[in-house]
């Protein structure tokens, strides 16, 4: 998702596949490619691994020269403070002891000339762990930022954010991207929508084919073919306008009300007291209670 003040810097999005997609932003000097990944986990054959590195660095070959590339996503790594990989690694990760899946990130780096950015800020260890098990007893940092060496400053900070609820085990991961965007205008012209229910209606119709004789009638007939044509188009607008008239722009979300409100309030509320004392006892009414808003917000949006 992006704002609506920078939809219209967007140059391209493109999903390669179910785990990578690319987003290229317009930008004042330099154009932001970033690449949204999904790593396959510890547990998965290595072919599937290096398949997967494959396919990451042909959508990176592709880049052009003088973008600015930020990798980002659930790299699936726990990232130690091995010495071996201090100079595409930063001190401040969460964990001593890497996995294997380190090896295949780091290398990647090296290879591109990239930093891992997520492990460069000092931060209290809560704003450093991406994920967090079912029990609350582990924490680990495996989402990564991962950014060009000579170009590393783009990147100001990278934190976890746990107080945002994504309704999930992964925390969402804030990051500061400094880099200054052209300014565009939107100039789409917005389309009018006639209203679907007179237009099936034979009545309206009839009326809608009276209205535009009449009013085509009492024009007086232009000699220039787009004087003529432009007469020809107001009338039937202004016909139509009168007659069908334009479809209001309803909510989306109108079956959201004060019920979906309160449940929703009442799940971020467990949630905050779980995330404070992660004890049994919190645990199973956030549970209770996100189960409870899930149910409410499907029923209505299926009925509502």
């Amino acid at each position: 998702m992006v704002q609506n003040e920078i939809k219209n810097n967007i140059l391209s999005f493109e999903p390669y596949n179910e785990i990578l997609c690319k987003l290229r932003i317009k930008g004042k000097f330099n154009n932001l490619f970033i690449i949204s990944i999904q790593v396959p986990t510890e547990e998965k054959i290595y072919d599937e691994k290096e398949h997967f590195y494959e396919d990451l660095q042909i959508v990176h070959n592709k880049i052009p020269k003088y973008d600015i590339v930020i990798i980002l996503g659930d790299l699936n790594a726990k990232i130690g403070k091995e010495e071996v990989y201090q100079n595409v690694a930063g001190e401040h990760t969460l964990h001593e002891i890497s996995t294997r899946n380190r090896e295949w990130v780091c290398e990647y780096a090296i290879a591109n000339n990239m930093k891992i950015k997520s492990t460069y800020y000092q931060h209290k260890r809560i704003h450093k762990g991406t994920w967090i098990s079912s029990d609350g007893n582990t924490l680990n940092q495996t989402d990564h930022v991962i950014t060009d060496a000579n170009r590393k400053g783009v990147v100001e900070d990278v934190r976890t954010m746990q107080g945002l609820n994504c309704d999930s085990d992964n925390f969402l991961v804030k990051t500061i991207i400094k880099q200054k965007l052209i300014r565009t205008q939107n100039n789409a012209v917005k389309q009018k929508k006639w209203n679907q229910s007179n237009l099936q209606n034979p009545a309206k119709l009839n009326q809608y084919r009276s209205c535009l004789s009449n009013k085509l009638t009492g024009k007086e007939v232009q000699q220039d073919i787009e004087e003529e044509w432009k007469n020809i188009t107001e009338t039937i607008i202004e016909s139509a306008n009168e007659v069908i008239q334009t479809q209001n722009t309803s909510n989306r979300n109108e079956w959201w009300d004060e019920s979906c409100k309160l449940i929703m309030t009442q799940k971020n509320e467990a949630r905050k007291k779980y995330l404070q004392a992660k004890t049994k006892g919190s645990r199973e009414i956030h549970e209770m209670k996100r189960t409870e808003a899930n149910r409410v917000c499907r029923d209505k949006g299926e009925y509502g």
